[in-house]
């Protein structure tokens, strides 16, 4: 008789290991099925870890757990050719607790949380591939894996498999995504001494720095580049949705390439060797891509489930948002042995109801915006560096002159109303 669980979790990501921990601290028999060698060899994310969402599954776990840095400032940068414009906000309380977000590498803090998750009793198995998910009756009763003898069984399989989901595609829950719907991002992780990022980004050991590159780092497609601190190493990649990959023509590997070797972001990887290479899609698709979120016996987490606010880089947070309501819902399923879609279509309600839900629903329609209208990556971020450069500039000109000349260079192709009509479109998918 195939051995039968009360969960089986299909990924060891932050929304499956998330929904792992919590169910096997509650003290359901749990599954949590990795296809890569450990959790963390397959899981690719730019390195920023939010304090607020992880604490909720395991409190001060920045006492145990392998962070790099707390992150202290957040900067952001506004690239033309040879120019950039810049802001940034530094807090010093960040670096205290309770903090606010750590840069990570996710190879060590995906396989320090997945054991958190067996202390707790979840059953972890690696290098195992699930293959599809075993439907009796119209409702998921297990999982058939690669492995001699391996199908499984549980009354709910929580689907924390990525952004591309097979599992969910079979089931019927999403069709295959739109190339405007995900952004492949590469990245390295750079090997650099503590001491020389410390001078170049201005910060002590225990402080970490966060840039977000807009403009010329995606050769003016909807995307961004990034550059994070890590104890000893640098996090550097760039992303665009694959529709401005594909409309531009660029090869992932070489963009990553342009970014390194821009004059504005060259200075700060200077000597440092790439010890890592990574390439991953993202979802991007937002509110209106959510696919399907539960049916009798099966629930949908984190990148499965589309859960990623590409306006605000945020994705991990969700992730284990997610996985934990998945969990509760499990629970409360529990109570009456109940696993039917509607029973665990609790989920859905919390998800929708939680800032998950809000945030996403709030920015439904920004990506397709910017991806429609490029004016503003490749027209405005130019402009704004151009029109810094004149108005700081001291070369005789009465300034009254220099304001006049930047205003007409902001309308001159659009017009006054064109560029109206932009930052209104703009206030209204970001308001």
């Amino acid at each position: 008789m195939p051995e039968k669980f009360d969960v089986i979790v299909v990924g060891a990501g932050p929304a499956g290991t998330s929904c792992a921990y919590t169910c096997a601290k509650n003290g359901l028999k749990v599954l949590l099925i990795e296809r890569g060698e450990f959790p963390g060899a397959k899981n690719v994310m730019g390195g920023i870890l939010y304090r607020k969402q992880m604490e909720e599954i395991i409190p001060e776990f920045w006492k145990e757990a392998p962070l790099e840095r707390p992150v202290v400032e957040q900067r952001f940068w506004f690239l033309d050719k040879e120019s950039m414009v810049t802001t940034s906000y530094k807090a010093l309380e960040w670096g205290k607790e309770p903090f606010n977000n750590f840069t990570v590498l996710r190879a060590k803090f995906d396989k320090w949380f997945a054991s958190k998750a067996v202390e707790q009793g979840a059953v972890l198995i690696n290098e195992t591939v699930v293959l599809e998910c075993i439907v009796d009756d119209g409702k998921v009763v297990g999982v058939r894996t690669d492995r001699p003898d391996g199908d499984v069984y549980a009354d709910v399989v929580v689907l924390a498999d990525g952004v591309n989901s097979l599992l969910a595609k079979s089931l019927g829950f999403h069709k295959e995504w739109k190339p405007e719907e995900v952004a492949l991002t590469v990245m390295e992780v750079m090997k650099l001494p503590k001491k020389v990022i410390n001078e170049r980004f201005n910060v002590n050991d225990d402080q970490g720095v966060s840039v977000e590159i807009f403009g010329d780092s995606t050769k003016g497609a909807l995307g961004t580049a990034f550059l994070y601190t890590n104890k000893d190493s640098l996090n550097i990649g760039v992303g665009t949705t694959l529709s401005g990959m594909i409309k531009k023509k660029m090869k992932p590997y070489e963009l990553l390439e342009y970014v390194k070797e821009h004059p504005m972001i060259k200075p700060y990887i200077e000597g440092a060797e790439t010890e890592e290479y990574l390439a991953h899609l993202i979802p991007e698709g937002g509110y209106n891509s959510v696919p399907k979120l539960v049916g009798d016996g099966v629930i949908v987490t984190g990148d499965a489930a589309q859960l990623v606010n590409a306006i605000h880089r945020e994705g991990s947070n969700m992730a284990m948002t997610s996985g934990r309501l998945a969990a509760e819902t499990i629970m409360r399923a529990k109570e009456t042995e109940d696993y039917s879609e509607r029973t665990l279509d609790y989920y859905r309600t919390a998800i929708y109801d939680s800032f998950i839900g809000k945030d996403l629903k709030k920015y439904k329609d920004a990506t397709h915006v910017f991806e429609e209208h490029p004016q503003y990556f490749e027209q405005y971020i130019p402009l704004m560096n151009r029109a810094m450069g004149t108005f700081f500039t001291v070369d005789g000109t009465p300034k009254r002159e220099k304001q006049s000349k930047i205003i007409k260079s902001f309308t001159g192709k659009n017009g006054r109303l064109g560029v109206a009509k932009d930052l209104y479109r703009a206030w209204r998918v970001v308001k």
